[in-house]
């Protein structure tokens, strides 16, 4: 989850430790306050009539450092969800779920699948 080098857990989008914004809501490999969640369900709001009208991408907002600050949080949190995705593809195997299947659920080839998750059996 969104954890400082310190071990502070922070919200993954807007950076504000716990400590600073109460509980944060947990879920697919990160972490996020209420207040991010409440601008999300606005943005989604907001679009809820046309939900194909185009948006700028909102790092067209930001300056370099901004984005330069967020990238390795952005980083953590894949590395966070591929170990995540790893443990399930883990317990899917221990269940006995053949690498056909899994590499069918995720859209790839059996032999993909084979040799991205087979290191962890």
């Amino acid at each position: 989850m969104a954890e400082a080098d310190d071990g502070t857990v922070r919200c993954f989008s807007c950076d504000r430790p716990a400590a600073e914004v109460g509980r944060l809501v947990s879920g697919a490999g990160l972490r996020i306050c209420g207040a991010c969640v409440a601008a999300a369900e606005a943005i989604v709001e907001e679009y809820r009539d046309d939900p194909f009208q185009v948006r700028l991408p909102r790092w067209t907002s930001m300056t370099d450092e901004q984005m330069l600050d967020k990238v390795p949080r952005v980083a953590a949190l894949a590395d966070q969800v591929e170990a995540e995705l790893r443990g399930w593809v883990r317990e899917l195997r221990r269940r006995g779920v053949t690498w056909a299947r899994i590499g069918q659920a995720l859209g790839i080839t059996r032999q993909s699948a084979w040799e991205r998750f087979s290191g962890e059996e």
